[in-house]
């Protein structure tokens, strides 16, 4: 799953629940992962230091907003090569 926050949040900022819905649209609705699965393991992976959250208002609603840190790029590239590495090994043995 970090891997799959890591890319929703590469091309900039995005509060919890819009994590959700972009992962969720991105992937044609096969990742509609609940808000309670999602929000410890961004807790877990700014812990880590791979990204890095401000509070925001809008709408008069407070809501904290995510972004990858230059930690956060280097993982998230260094996630893509192996996930490539291990896709090409399966596509290699199935097909």
């Amino acid at each position: 799953m970090d891997l799959l926050l890591l890319a929703t949040l590469r091309h900039g900022p995005l509060h919890g629940y819009a994590v959700v819905e972009k992962l969720r649209g991105a992937s044609d609705g096969a990742f509609d992962l609940a808000e309670g699965t999602v929000y410890p393991a961004l807790y877990r992976l700014e812990k880590a230091g791979l990204l890095a959250s401000k509070w925001t208002k809008a709408g008069g609603r407070r809501r904290r907003v995510y972004r990858l840190t230059g930690r956060g790029r280097e993982e998230l590239a260094r996630g893509r090569k192996e996930w490539k590495a291990f896709a090409n090994a399966v596509e290699a043995v199935v097909t």
